[in-house]
């Protein structure tokens, strides 16, 4: 069985019964469990409505980087990533790659996230791109040691990936893995360790191949299991039996939601 570990059901273009359609689709694939995850927290409660009525589904609670000018307070973000039905904070993180210029805003609000991280005891989801440097040194120098985590949609290097898992994290591969132009991914996928993976969808974009040019949608995290199998020498049985176990033992409280 798979787990789709990053998706966002609420951006979907489709109406909630054609989700529900959707998500009985991956489920015939043997997708068991999606986490919904937020890119702004005004945005929560509507997220939460659209998906509270599927047992299977798990949601988190932050702001994406591109999204600060709906950032929050930190008052107001701990007081919603306290709710039993958020089971990881964010997603959070550093983009200096599409908005250099609100770098300022977003190192307060990454580090604000990752002290709601220490101080609920939740994982954080982190979105990185180009702030290497940034992203792991504000990690190091404000995460509790007991705060986990995972880099989500990985395209960094793989020092990046190995400094991260020293602190405890994971990193999850999507759909982008299986694109032509994603060599240097690929190897990264190779050296790191099955124990760390995770994978997902990030729908509804980056859909994987063969289904580029479609919206991305939680089914298709079989294709990226596919391919990341082959990639590392094993079976597509084994690599979901371990990226699942993965998602679980990071993310409890949505083991615990799952039983």
């Amino acid at each position: 069985m798979f787990v789709d570990s990053h998706c966002h059901l609420d951006r979907l273009k489709q109406g909630p019964e054609a989700l529900a359609e959707t998500l009985d689709f991956a489920r015939t694939r043997g997708v068991e469990h999606f986490l919904c995850v937020c890119v702004s927290v005004n945005d929560y409660d509507s997220m939460l409505e659209t998906v509270k009525h599927f047992s299977d589904v798990s949601v988190s609670c932050g702001v994406h980087p591109l999204h600060q000018d709906e950032a929050c307070s930190y008052e107001e973000l701990l007081e919603k990533a306290k709710q039993d039905e958020v089971v990881a904070i964010g997603e959070t993180g550093l983009d200096y790659f599409y908005s250099p210029e609100s770098k300022a805003v977003q190192l307060t609000s990454f580090i604000d996230h990752i002290k709601v991280a220490n101080e609920t005891n939740k994982p954080l989801i982190i979105h990185t791109r180009d702030a290497r440097d940034d992203t792991i040194n504000l990690l190091k120098e404000h995460k509790a040691p007991h705060t986990k985590g995972v880099l989500h949609c990985f395209t960094e290097s793989l020092e990046m990936a190995q400094a991260a898992i020293e602190m405890d994290f994971y990193i999850s591969i999507s759909g982008i893995v299986t694109f032509n132009s994603a060599d240097e991914l690929r190897e990264v996928v190779k050296a790191i360790p099955l124990e760390r993976l995770l994978i997902e969808t990030d729908s509804p974009w980056l859909a994987p191949v063969p289904h580029r040019g479609k919206q991305n949608q939680p089914g298709y995290v079989v294709e990226v299991a596919e391919f990341i199998a082959e990639l590392k020498g094993v079976s597509v049985k084994e690599l979901a039996q371990i990226t699942t176990k993965n998602f679980y033992d990071l993310f409890a409280l949505a083991k615990k939601q799952a039983a």
